[in-house]
């Protein structure tokens, strides 16, 4: 059986960040993953440029059931200070929409940016490695189908369930279930939405199109783009509020936020007080969509003959679109896993497990879930320096 000090079960963004702050310190690291490379979830981020951060994190850019315990590890290792590493090895980057940051060239350089303290620090990394059995007298023995292994520190940074075909499994969690960690449910978050029956083919009629929408569920809103697809709805609007709804709720979509409809509709009526309905909202928004929202009694309607009560109901229906998915695309498309290890069993300065000695569980297993943008890829490098600190300290 061979002795490190840490081994890390996870080859991702947070397992290569923990064993890389840790190995700096002269700490042995053994990181151990079942897939054939490491970081593979990396180099297809972004399009394959890695949208390795957000300008703008902040605690309020995750969902967790207790949005206090990301605050340590954010502050500490913060998406500046991620930035200024980018810019010391190098790496030309570029800025989108809501602070979210690119590599110009490949997620290939964000990898290796990783890899290099690993290198030179001396991290072993074993790939396809399968776990057989993990268990903890004095220090953490770990059986595999490469031989066994001990160490006093054990990290658990396997992610989460979201896209299987990559690797992902509920490795992590049923690790943390074996040590008696409770669980908040899991969930895909950062996921398309998907309809059936008459919605589906009423939907499906729009696919292709896409308009900036604000959509709202549980008191949370986010206003950015919403694509229409053959399978239900898309885009950074819907991604975005998926990881708060749940199965049977409805979701509120406003197809012209930040504009007076009424004041539009007034205004058109002045200019043209015997064009159609139909016509003066194909001007604002996609006809096909119109044909969709206003049955044809309603769109031929002269403006000039509009009532009171017709102009609330359609000012309402742009404003406040119920829609009631029948679910979401699942893990297969998800971004991300909402839930996870709960915050409660866990130390938010060193992500250490208060009833194990020695085991941390860093990145997306844990629960607290990143919005779109960079924000959980912050998670995995602040988690992951959380860890590899408190292990450079304690052992």
């Amino acid at each position: 059986m061979r002795d490190v000090d840490i081994i890390i079960i996870g080859a991702g963004a947070a397992g290569l960040m923990c064993a890389g702050t840790a190995a700096g310190f002269g700490k042995s690291v053994l990181v151990l993953d079942h897939a054939e490379k490491a970081g593979k979830k990396i180099l297809i981020s972004g399009g394959g440029r890695c949208n390795f951060t957000n300008r703008f994190t902040g605690p309020g850019n995750f969902i967790s059931s207790n949005p206090h315990f990301c605050k340590s590890a954010l502050a500490r290792f913060s998406a500046d200070d991620f930035i200024a590493w980018v810019k010391q090895a190098g790496i030309s980057y570029h800025e989108r929409e809501h602070g979210q940051l690119f590599c110009d060239e490949s997620a290939r350089d964000i990898l290796d940016m990783l890899l290099k303290p690993c290198h030179d620090f001396g991290v072993e990394i074993e790939l396809q490695t399968e776990i057989l059995s993990i268990e903890k007298n004095e220090n953490f023995q770990i059986k595999t189908n490469r031989g066994d292994f001990s160490a006093a520190s054990l990290v658990i940074a396997t992610g989460g369930l979201s896209i299987p075909k990559m690797g992902a499994t509920a490795f992590g969690l049923k690790t943390a279930e074996s040590f008696e960690l409770k669980l908040i449910e899991s969930a895909p978050g950062l996921v398309p939405f998907t309809f059936t029956g008459k919605e589906k083919e009423a939907l499906k009629s729009l696919a292709g199109i896409s308009l900036d929408v604000t959509a709202s569920s549980r008191g949370k809103s986010f206003t950015e783009a919403m694509l229409f697809t053959h399978r239900g709805l898309s885009g950074p609007a819907m991604l975005q509020i998926s990881s708060y709804w749940s199965p049977g709720e409805s979701i509120s979509i406003n197809l012209l936020p930040g504009s007076d409809i009424s004041e539009m509709i007034a205004e058109k009526r002045q200019a043209h007080p015997n064009a159609q309905l139909g016509t003066a909202l194909s001007e604002l928004l996609p006809k096909r969509l119109v044909q969709l929202l206003f049955d044809s009694e309603i769109r031929e309607q002269r403006l000039n003959q509009l009532s009171d009560a017709t102009i609330r109901t359609i000012i309402d229906k742009l404003q406040n679109w119920q829609l009631k998915p029948n679910g979401s695309e699942g893990y297969r498309t998800a971004e991300v896993m909402t839930g996870g290890v709960d915050t409660d069993e866990l130390s938010s300065k060193t992500m250490e497990s208060k009833k194990v000695p020695g085991l941390y569980f860093i990145g997306e297993v844990v629960d607290v879930t990143g919005h779109l943008g960079g924000f959980n890829f912050q998670w995995a490098w602040s988690s992951g320096n959380a860890a590899g600190l408190a292990l450079a300290d304690m052992l």
